[in-house]
């Protein structure tokens, strides 16, 4: 149960694939002692049901994200009721921002949102190229992917904490416990 006086948090990680996102995801977690409900995770407990999938991609627009994100909010208005933190890692743009804020809203919970960034294309690509998630059923990205990605990602206004990926992770971790510790 949360402290007296003090609300619950839903914090909501977003940004480009690749920036570190779900690495600062789980730093906030691990300060919040709050579990982390991930996009990606989550769709690929889909992902074996052919049925499902074709549903999804039939969908317009396409279902994955807007079913991805129902999944998560659910998910996390189960938590917030238990009056538990929570933080929820995923390419959120802004319609997933208002929503995640209205979601808080309406249990009574604070929001932060925090947004990862990665300004140099060279240092995003290899990470990109440097990585493996291992996420049962679900796929690694390729570098072109995440150009095409960056070319038209429109990064969501409402944030509240942005950290740099050519910032060591180490250090945009610690910036991150700190400023969780004075926003909570």
């Amino acid at each position: 149960m949360p402290e007296a006086g003090r609300a619950t948090l839903l914090v909501l990680v977003t940004g480009m694939p690749g920036t570190g996102k779900s690495t600062m995801a789980e730093a906030a977690a691990t300060a919040l002692g709050a579990p982390v409900l991930a996009h990606d995770w989550a769709m690929s407990g889909l992902r074996p049901y052919r049925e499902v999938q074709a549903a999804l991609d039939v969908m317009d627009p396409p279902g994955h994200r807007a079913v991805g994100w129902s999944i998560l909010w659910a998910l996390a208005r189960a938590q917030l009721r238990r009056g538990t933190p929570v933080v929820l890692d995923g390419v959120a743009r802004q319609p997933e921002v208002t929503a995640t804020r209205q979601l808080a809203a309406e249990e009574g919970a604070a929001c932060r949102v925090v947004m990862t960034t990665c300004t140099d294309a060279d240092v995003h690509r290899v990470r990109i190229e440097g990585r493996a998630r291992h996420i049962p059923n679900w796929y690694e990205l390729d570098w072109e992917h995440v150009a095409r990605t960056r070319a038209t990602w429109e990064p969501p206004a409402d944030v509240d904490l942005v950290l740099e990926a050519t910032v060591p992770s180490v250090s945009n971790a610690a910036s991150l416990r700190s400023w969780l510790s004075l926003s909570g």
